[in-house]
């Protein structure tokens, strides 16, 4: 899950040199994919390294700000509730990261026979296994943070395995991308303030980003498509202005807690300067990681190009999120979110997992 990815592949990835195609794993966020994991010294390394394939470790950094965000826009301070939130989203997309490969299986043996479960090194049965333990484990963090957030993680799950049993191939599977990021934002706003109301305009907003960029993923095995990375660069053009045109309204009674860190500050004045200005420079972070491939897939619709602006896409979810955050009035939690960007950069470096998509 957590999709989306809302979601996901890599662009290209050790093995066979021709681009491929695949859809998002997770259906609830844009996900990372393998990449060239280092040769295996020895049995215990070779199996986690599969596994580390198969997970995607790297995009597991596009997660937590989902929940953080949710808690920012329903103006409170995130606790252990929302702990409780960041962690059932991961078991969700490490779920429907299992899941997408076990769906693809006969595909993967034909066209990527060096993927986990078609080389052999994870066996078909082990990985629906961790699915559905994966999913039980989120349901049941969820059940832990509060009914509301069970009431939320509940249709996630099922988007998630909707997506990657069912939808990801059809017209509908990029809304379902959607749904899915969105639902995980809202998901920290229930776990955290016990509501999801005042979180439904940052849900729409991190949904419509994330329908943009699996809309673009779709042509990215064979390119030739200009209107999927025109659609997403004026996305992503209208976020950015949606986003700095003004900051959330919190529910009365919250507005005390939505800047978390800045104790004696007037929550009624504070936002205008340094959360309005610290949301103005995350928003044009956003804009920059995504815009910037997207207009260059515009121009020239290649593979490869589409490769990068899904990748641009992915990377972009982060300052989003954070953008999102900031809005709200949380600059620390903002902050916070926005930390996460560099740290799944040198986690990637580390893992040799650097190639990210959402296909």
């Amino acid at each position: 899950m957590i999709r989306t990815a809302a979601a996901a592949r890599a662009a290209s990835e050790a093995g066979p040199p021709a681009p491929e195609q695949r859809s998002a794993a997770g259906a609830i966020a844009p996900v990372a994919s393998s990449g060239s994991l280092p040769r295996a010294s020895g049995p215990r390394s070779g199996r986690a390294g599969a596994w580390a394939e198969l997970l995607r470790l790297p995009a597991l950094f596009t997660v937590p700000g989902d929940a953080l965000a949710g808690a920012a826009a329903a103006g409170a301070r995130p606790g252990p509730r929302t702990l409780l939130a960041i962690g059932s989203s991961l078991c969700l997309y490490e779920a429907g990261m299992a899941l997408n490969d076990w769906a693809d299986r006969a595909e993967d043996a034909v066209e990527r026979p060096h993927r986990p479960l078609p080389s052999g090194r994870i066996r078909p049965a082990a990985a629906l296994a961790a699915a559905g333990a994966l999913t039980g484990a989120g349901l049941a963090l969820a059940a832990g943070a509060g009914r509301p957030a069970l009431a939320v993680a509940a249709p996630l799950a099922a988007t998630v395995w909707a997506y990657d049993l069912t939808l990801k191939h059809t017209p509908a599977g990029p809304a379902a991308m959607a749904a899915a990021r969105g639902l995980d934002l809202l998901l920290g706003a229930a776990a955290t303030a016990g509501g999801t109301r005042a979180a439904l305009p940052s849900a729409a907003l991190l949904g419509s980003h994330t329908l943009a960029v699996t809309a673009v993923s779709r042509r990215e095995t064979t390119g030739g498509s200009v209107l999927a990375p025109l659609a997403a660069l004026a996305t992503t053009g209208a976020l950015t202005r949606l986003v700095t045109a003004g900051r959330i309204r919190l529910p009365a009674g919250r507005r005390a807690a939505a800047a978390p860190g800045l104790p004696g500050s007037n929550p009624a004045a504070q936002p205008s300067r340094t959360t309005g200005a610290l949301t103005t420079a995350l928003a044009a972070a956003y804009a920059a990681t995504a815009a910037r491939p997207y207009f260059h897939a515009t121009l020239n619709p290649s593979p490869p190009l589409v490769q990068r602006a899904v990748g641009g896409g992915i990377r972009a979810t982060v300052p989003l999120q954070a953008a999102l955050a900031a809005r709200s009035g949380a600059p620390v939690t903002s902050l916070l979110v926005a930390a996460l960007a560099p740290a799944g950069r040198m986690f990637a470096k580390r893992a040799a997992m650097r190639k990210v998509s959402i296909t």
